[in-house]
């Protein structure tokens, strides 16, 4: 563990201060625009899903064709459908908030924010939004720009997708305390990819940040955040006293 303090952004509260974890490690973020779709079908609860319903095939069936699609577009880099998989330890709902329990995502990536918007007007794109609205129960969507990167995420296998919503009682903090606390999850789990992905203006999104991450395997993750004590004293401790509630769902890749 780096024995010296890293600088503390002004505008947050630290407590446990003294754990000093090591400042994480960023790269420039993306040029890129995204779109987040993430949709309610078969909730996904505390202890995973149940056996998948007909809409709930139907809507993988038609995510997976229309994302191959979109994927014709020269602006789109990438459309990848995911499929939930367990709530992991750690989150916190505050009230007034959707408690996110998306058990289907896609995520659309293009080669600039002017890319997404426009994408937005396209006839595949109509057609996904609403086939999966007339499949679920709640759809939400966010058009994002990439405000932090550790290092990219790795789309090509599967692995242990992290998708987590955050909401700030005061949106300002949200990108100083992700970035505070991160360090804990590159020197502790050996993260080495996250994607942060920022709504845009006028969007009315729920979230304030959506952090996007993968690791290998679940033994990779999963006896961290419940048998490491300083998950809750210094990752889920300072969230706290800044007001940031995480809600975090672990995917795979549909």
């Amino acid at each position: 563990m780096n024995s010296m303090n890293h600088p503390q952004d002004a505008d947050i509260t630290v407590v446990n201060a003294h754990l000093n974890f090591p400042k994480v490690h960023l790269i420039a973020p993306k040029p890129a625009g995204y779109i987040h779709i993430a949709a309610e079908i078969d909730p996904i609860r505390p202890f995973g899903l149940g056996p998948e319903s007909r809409r709930k095939r139907e809507a993988r069936a038609l995510a997976l064709k229309l994302a191959k699609e979109l994927e014709q577009d020269a602006s789109v880099v990438r459309a990848t459908v995911f499929v939930a998989r367990l709530l992991p330890p750690g989150a916190h709902h505050p009230e007034g908030v959707h408690k996110p329990a998306f058990d289907l995502v896609v995520l659309i990536e293009t080669t600039d924010p002017a890319a997404a918007e426009t994408l937005q007007g396209t006839p595949h794109y109509a057609g996904l939004i609403a086939g999966l609205k007339a499949r679920s129960d709640y759809l939400h969507v966010t058009r994002a720009r990439n405000g932090r990167r550790i290092g990219s995420v790795d789309f090509s296998r599967d692995g242990v997708f992290l998708f987590n919503y955050f909401h700030g009682e005061e949106p300002r903090k949200l990108i100083p305390i992700w970035e505070y606390t991160a360090g804990w999850f590159e020197d502790r789990t050996g993260l080495d990819n996250s994607e942060l992905l920022v709504p845009e203006a006028g969007q009315g999104s729920e979230y304030g940040l959506i952090n996007h991450c993968r690791w290998d395997h679940w033994h990779d993750i999963l006896p961290d955040l419940a048998l490491r004590p300083t998950f809750k004293s210094y990752v889920l401790d300072n969230f706290a006293a800044n007001g940031v509630s995480p809600m975090p769902i672990l995917y795979g890749l549909a």
